[in-house]
């Protein structure tokens, strides 16, 4: 689909934000001031991005594709920096050198979940960040336990962060529309994890191994992913979980228990 001589590309997951009254709802989350520095990634025409232009002090955008970079780069404003690259592979360290920033962005759908791995990964550099996911996905990231849509993302950006819903959005809301509705999620940090999570890494580690199988067993999902039948014995005995529960049921101060055990055992 052409939009102003620029034809869209399937393989980025481009669907341009267009609705003023949606941006109005993000700005309005993003809470932004005349001082403060904010990245945007995947700005697509800049739709938004003129929006955060005469509100901060400066806008980095990430962007991936060589046509919009190019058109970004033509502005030649002085509050705009276009960062070209995939943001996966991005050194966000080197490219974000002085936080804290506020990150605001309707997100590539075809890769969002990977783009959250990478921002629980560089938390510091943000003070609260406004972003738009395909409704399922965004779903998970406020999903309680119990549910299907609980999951691995539900349960690391829970622990870092308080989530809450700021508005549904239509596909008429894009060029070209998706075929599914949209959500717009606000994160704030927590000024602490909201349990302990011992070993951030390990914690990971286990709240993978839990959901590697969601239909199996608690236990046998992390002796799925690797964990040896005696230390998944003990994990569980210690802990006072009942190893035919499934992952998608426990609660974060669960996790947390399984991690510390799993720690002592393996010091």
């Amino acid at each position: 689909m052409k939009q102003g001589g620029y034809k869209t590309k399937k393989r980025f997951g481009q669907h341009f934000l267009h609705d003023q009254s949606v941006i109005d709802k993000i700005l309005a989350a993003a809470e932004l001031s005349a001082d403060q520095e904010v990245v945007e990634i995947g700005p697509g025409l800049g739709v938004l991005t003129d929006r955060l232009l005469p509100e901060t002090a400066h806008v980095h955008v990430m962007e991936i594709d060589r046509d919009l970079i190019e058109l970004l780069q033509a502005r030649q404003d002085s509050r705009l920096s276009v960062h070209a690259g995939d943001v996966l592979k991005t050194d966000w360290t080197a490219s974000l050198p002085q936080p804290p920033y506020v990150l605001v962005a309707n997100l590539p759908y075809n890769i969002s979940s990977q783009i959250v791995f990478k921002l629980l990964e560089h938390r510091p550099l943000f003070t609260r960040m406004v972003l738009m996911f395909q409704r399922e996905v965004g779903e998970r990231l406020v999903a309680s336990p119990g549910g299907k849509d609980y999951g691995i993302l539900s349960v690391l950006c829970q622990l870092w962060y308080d989530i809450s819903v700021v508005s549904l959005v239509k596909p008429g809301a894009f060029n070209p529309p998706p075929k599914v509705d949209s959500i717009v999620l606000k994160f704030v940090p927590l000024a602490h994890p909201r349990v302990d999570p011992i070993n951030e890494a390990m914690f990971q580690q286990v709240v993978k191994a839990a959901f590697t199988q969601r239909r199996k067993t608690l236990r046998n999902s992390l002796q799925a992913a690797g964990f040896e039948p005696e230390l998944v014995a003990e994990m569980l005995a210690s802990t006072q979980i009942d190893p035919t529960r499934r992952g998608e049921t426990l609660q974060l101060q669960e996790f947390s228990d399984l991690t510390r055990v799993f720690c002592a055992g393996k010091s």
